[in-house]
């Protein structure tokens, strides 16, 4: 790492209690399955609120977050470093999405987000140009050449990340701007041991309302959140009763294996599978990370209704190719979801609060076509799919109103 180097002045910057480091692995990554995670856990506390109402002192603004505490911009952040797609996605649906100025694999995140955007009349994500911090691994030199107001990475998961300690973090915090993240909600694993005692899970839109905050934009964030719980209810108030819904399992497919994830347990990953309460074909596995791996004998066994194929929606994965390669297979091509057609194309786990509307609709018109229509025909590439005006679960326009005009 680049030596210290000495603070610039112009933010105020507040760091709360917050802990020091150790390990951790990155989860979820798209590339032909080839990820690896580390083990399940539970330790840590559960965060009681939502949010925090955002403390004001002329122009600042002050947001709260496990484990990095309150912190204190001088006004919102007109740059802001991030590296999953759910923040940029919580940008973008706050009015700020110009601010981002970095994004994990842009082509395939940005390109996801506009798919989904192009339902929203005046809302995208300029993408193109923006560094992948990922690409050469973090590096400390570019958060400095980035010199963002805001960095929406979890510290707890930074110091996982090789040639990175808690003192090059603090480094960062103090001399260019706060951490403002929390990885390990998305699947309540564990934190690193040192940060555990002051960790918090959130909810997907708990986290999005503190990053409103950082934003001071309340009003927003309180009018996506109602769309976002009456969604939920109306497919709450119409799922089929237990014992008639299907067995699903959410996987990625290559060569051969199966990579399987869980619909049903607690996190934001799951954010978009949870709600809907399928029958998951996989609920008794226990995998020694946050995801397994199965080949076809156990998939045969399993034989779930519906297959949502994780990253499908990007541009990541061909699912043509996939579909093909499971019916000219002679073990996949007498899986019953092949057979009856019910492959789909799902989306991704680092989704933020819009990306969320849209896979939770689509996954319930995936599972439970009879109750909220059928999922129209996706091809590869293709944007989000129109959906008739009487089959939409939540309404375009008024969303598309909150993100350009406010609410």
């Amino acid at each position: 790492m680049s030596e210290k180097r000495e603070p610039f002045t112009r933010r105020q910057y507040l760091r709360g209690a917050s802990a020091t480091a150790a390990a951790g692995l990155l989860a979820g990554c798209t590339d032909s399955g080839d990820s690896n995670g580390d083990g399940n856990g539970g330790n840590g506390t559960t965060a009681n609120t939502g949010t925090t109402n955002p403390t004001t002192t002329d122009s600042s603004l002050t947001a709260s977050l496990a484990p990095v505490g309150d912190v204190t911009f001088d006004g919102p952040p007109e740059s802001a470093f991030v590296l999953f797609p759910q923040y940029a996605d919580m940008a973008v649906a706050l009015g700020h999405g110009d601010a981002v100025n970095s994004i994990y694999v842009p082509e395939m995140s940005g390109t996801t987000m506009n798919h989904y955007y192009e339902r929203l009349d005046g809302v995208s994500f300029d993408w193109e140009g923006l560094p992948d911090p990922f690409g050469n691994g973090i590096q400390e030199e570019q958060l400095y050449n980035l010199d963002s107001d805001v960095h929406f990475l979890d510290p707890a998961y930074l110091v996982t990340q090789d040639n990175w300690s808690v003192g090059d973090a603090e480094d960062i915090a103090e001399s260019v701007g706060p951490w403002f993240g929390n990885f390990y909600s998305g699947t309540h694993d564990q934190p690193p041991e040192q940060y555990r005692d002051d960790y918090e899970y959130y909810t997907l839109w708990e986290l999005f309302g503190r990053v409103a905050d950082v934003f001071g934009e309340r009003e927003r964030f309180e009018a996506l959140r109602e769309i976002h719980d009456d969604l939920v209810a109306t497919i709450e108030a119409d799922l089929p009763p237990a014992e008639e819904r299907p067995t699903a399992v959410r996987v990625t497919y290559s060569q051969g294996t199966f990579y399987t994830y869980h619909l049903n347990k607690p996190g934001y990953w799951l954010a978009d599978t949870r709600p809907l309460g399928a029958h998951d074909a996989f609920a008794d596995q226990d995998w020694s990370s946050l995801w397994g791996s199965v080949g076809y004998e156990t998939m045969l066994d399993a034989d779930p209704d519906v297959v949502l194929h994780l990253w499908g929606a990007t541009p990541n994965y061909d699912m043509a190719s996939v579909r093909e390669q499971l019916r000219n297979s002679d073990a996949g091509g007498t899986l019953s979801a092949v057979e009856n057609d019910r492959v789909y194309a799902s989306g991704m786990r680092y989704q933020g609060p819009l990306m969320n509307l849209f896979q939770l609709e689509m996954t319930a018109k995936q599972l439970y076509p009879d109750v909220f229509g059928e999922w129209p025909d996706y091809q590869d590439g293709d944007h989000y799919p129109e959906i008739p005006a009487d089959e939409q679960l939540f309404d375009r326009e008024r969303v598309a109103s909150i993100v350009t005009d406010g609410a």
